[in-house]
């Protein structure tokens, strides 16, 4: 079985999920696609044991953060299937004061630590997460390092003065 193309893709979750998954792009090849996290388990494990399209394999979970945004928090999932050679992105936008989103550590195993990773640095919730506590930062951390929510560099710092640059 060859690649499956993006369109056929799409057509398949238009099917399954009619109006539900919106395509946002297909940057080199990849197609993107959101949807909402009221539906992502359904969508996760659609696309995982349909019998064309086999995504048994999650590369991926983490976050990104955009603060000039309304739903500032966008959890991703990289899924590829290893029998047609076929990838997808997908995207959840969640808003910061409500961050939960159910577990996909209940498809693949593997999603365990990926989720606790985003936890980790993002502070997305995943709900129904056997053990969703930090795993790269210390246990009494209160902040997500990994949200656009501080400076990049101390203002106070006296050796990055800009003439020291040429600037």
């Amino acid at each position: 079985m060859g690649k499956i193309a993006n369109e056929e893709l799409l057509k398949r979750l238009d099917e399954n999920f009619a109006g539900k998954v919106k395509e946002t792009g297909a940057d080199f090849g990849l197609l993107t696609v959101e949807v909402d996290a009221d539906i992502i388990t359904e969508v996760l494990t659609f696309l995982k044991t349909d019998a064309a399209l086999k995504f048994i394999f999650l590369t991926d979970i983490t976050a990104i953060h955009y603060p000039e945004q309304e739903k500032q928090i966008g959890v991703i999932y990289h899924l590829h299937s290893l029998t047609t050679n076929t990838r997808i992105r997908l995207k959840v936008f969640l808003s910061l004061d409500n961050l939960h989103i159910p577990t996909a550590s209940t498809i693949w195993d593997g999603a365990n630590w990926m989720e606790r990773e985003t936890y980790d640095f993002f502070g997305v919730i995943f709900d129904g997460h056997p053990d969703l506590r930090r795993i790269l930062n210390v246990d009494d951390m209160t902040v997500f390092p990994m949200r656009r929510e501080y400076p990049l560099e101390d203002p106070n710092r006296v050796d990055k003065k800009d003439y020291f640059f040429g600037r």
